[in-house]
């Protein structure tokens, strides 16, 4: 076992929080990395909406170990963290909470793995590297694809936001990360794609028929859509039957929501996203079968 507790102590308890949250994989790949591990933990979701975090966080349980945040809840733990990861601090988004008890009080370490998931789902489908980015959304998902962009080795980012007007958080985000960024209108990025990634953070349901219906993905290019539910996206679907018919690698987010999830057992069973989890490759195959795709 690779630390549950002490035998006849209180199982750890773990969730994952939003809002909506009935459709999350979360709960699924959490549970198949600990039965490979033998980590004896419940990991369950619930519905948390916007304003409600500080006030569940204070009637938790001493048994809690951490928590998986996805929207809108991302930026507003960061004033009830008493640490954050680099990544957290770059990306003004935190997505897993680890709770540690000092003296009888509870102190919130605050980490980012959606980076992290963005590399490694690239990755997986041989994607190392990228020169130029863009990224569709400006966000807190966004900001995080941004950083994503810099540590595959880009150059150039470029943000298409329907109000550009939004995006200057997520420009000074990508300035930071040493990254030339430009920032245009939402129609104008779909209408030419002549980016070697393009990484969608927005929402399912987001795009229409009408917003995708112009895309033309050059040769080559990647698109990782972080909506994974319906898949294929309209998106996704558009950028496979672009001009360049066939041409165009579509990635699931799936794949990055398995990727940032093998971060946070990292957190949960480690209490550090950099030490890996003893037969990770095993662990990471679980996961990647509990939402049905192939190691």
């Amino acid at each position: 076992m690779t630390g549950g507790g002490a035998p006849g102590a209180s199982r750890p308890q773990l969730a994952v929080l939003g809002s909506p949250i009935a459709h999350s994989q979360s709960p699924a790949l959490h549970s198949a990395a600990y039965r490979v591990l033998g980590f004896d933990a419940d990991y369950g979701s619930v519905e948390v909406t916007s304003g409600g975090l500080r006030a569940f966080v204070d009637g938790l349980s001493g048994d809690w170990r951490g928590l998986s945040l996805t929207m809108p809840l991302k930026e507003e733990v960061l004033p009830l963290l008493a640490t954050a990861d680099r990544m957290a601090t770059l990306t003004g988004a935190a997505n897993t909470v680890l709770f540690e008890e000092r003296a009888g009080n509870r102190r919130l370490q605050g980490f980012n793995t959606d980076v992290a998931g963005i590399v490694g789902a690239l990755a997986s489908v041989g994607v190392s590297r990228a020169r130029k980015v863009l990224v569709l959304g400006a966000g807190a998902t966004a900001r995080s694809a941004i950083v994503a962009a810099a540590q595959l080795g880009a150059e150039h980012v470029t943000v298409a936001a329907r109000n550009p007007g939004r995006a200057s958080t997520a420009v000074a985000v990508g300035r930071s990360a040493g990254l030339a960024v430009t920032v245009i209108r939402m129609p104008e990025a779909l209408g030419r794609v002549d980016a070697d990634v393009t990484i969608s953070t927005l929402p399912g349901g987001t795009l229409t028929a009408d917003d995708v219906a112009r895309v033309s993905p050059a040769p080559g290019a990647v698109l990782l859509d972080v909506a994974y539910a319906p898949w294929p996206s309209l998106l996704g679907t558009a950028w496979a039957a672009g001009a360049h018919k066939g041409s165009g690698v579509v990635v699931s987010g799936l794949l990055m929501l398995v990727h940032q999830a093998l971060m946070q057992v990292r957190v949960f069973v480690n209490r550090d996203p950099a030490v890996e989890l003893p037969g990770e490759p095993d662990v990471l195959a679980a996961m990647l079968d509990a939402v049905g795709l192939e190691a």
